[in-house]
């Protein structure tokens, strides 16, 4: 074999063989990091396999963005997925809806087990969203947007409301968290995924919110402001984790409380100004429509 096949075989090897490869580097980097500590001799046989993992993954990226774009101009149903609004929008309402109700069930039942309103409060929290996903679905089954424009405008209104009312639920953990210190520790891996999650999730609302604001669709655009609430919440707790999980003794309880208790704040007031404008346009369009008017962006 020549070097430049060796190369080419090294740099691209068949895809079944990075398939199996990324688990056991991906494995290989956390068992090291957890079990058998970062100096060792396996530890940096990890690594290295982690980067050459990578690095091969790297290199596969442009034909990976060709075939992509091929798959996405060729398949009929990925054509459907993208021209469809409704579509899209309905199954992200119901797998929101599915984390949301799973997710707030756990919380309460952590509430009821350990007896804590710090839980309970989350738990209140998430099944809110979760109502409110489950309000908006309601519709989005029956209706395409814009059909029934009076019926989203109700329900757009009608959401403002309920993030007025479960900001309550948000003052709770706030409170908890800052008044009684109730933060949790958790392992640096959990802390670390929990963080991408997060900022994932927050990039994702943000880009939601502004993207289907084109569609003109009040319904969708209450949809995507509960995905920015939701993830905002999470923005909080992660903090209230990070400072926990990190803290080497630098950060005293007080700066955590006052750190803790700003992003609160600030999270609070977006939440109750998102729900004053959802419901200030809301009523203002329902008039202009009463008056004869038609529906304008907001």
């Amino acid at each position: 074999m020549t070097w430049k096949k060796f190369g080419k075989v090294l740099l691209f090897p068949h895809i079944a063989v990075m398939i199996l490869l990324t688990p056991i580097a991906a494995f290989l980097l956390v068992w090291s990091m957890v079990a058998i500590g970062t100096e060792s001799a396996a530890a940096y046989g990890s690594y290295v396999l982690a980067a050459y993992t990578l690095t091969v993954w790297c290199f596969r990226i442009p034909r990976a963005i060709r075939f992509f774009k091929r798959f996405k101009e060729e398949n009929k149903y990925v054509r459907i997925w993208r021209e469809d609004t409704r579509l899209r929008v309905s199954i992200s309402l119901y797998g929101s809806l599915a984390w949301n109700a799973l997710y707030g069930i756990f919380q309460l039942w952590l509430g009821v087990y350990h007896r804590t309103f710090w839980f309970c409060s989350l738990g209140a929290y998430y099944i809110c969203l979760g109502a409110m996903r489950f309000f908006l679905l309601l519709h989005t089954r029956r209706y395409a947007p814009g059909e029934k424009m009076k019926s989203e405008l109700i329900k757009y209104v009608a959401c403002g409301w309920v993030f007025l009312l479960m900001n309550l639920a948000l003052t709770l953990i706030i409170f908890f968290m800052v008044y009684w210190n109730r933060t949790f520790s958790h392992h640096m891996i959990t802390a670390i995924t929990m963080a991408a999650y997060t900022f994932s999730a927050v990039a994702a609302s943000i880009i939601g919110v502004v993207k289907f604001r084109k569609y003109n669709s009040p319904v969708f655009s209450a949809a995507k402001a509960i995905s920015l609430a939701s993830a905002l919440v999470s923005m909080l707790t992660l903090e209230s984790t990070m400072l926990t999980t990190f803290n080497d003794g630098t950060v005293t309880a007080l700066q955590r409380k006052w750190m803790l208790g700003a992003t609160g704040g600030v999270i609070s007031a977006l939440i109750v100004l998102e729900a004053v404008y959802m419901i200030v346009s809301g009523v203002k369009q329902l008039k202009k429509i009463k008056n004869g008017g038609s529906y304008g962006k907001r």
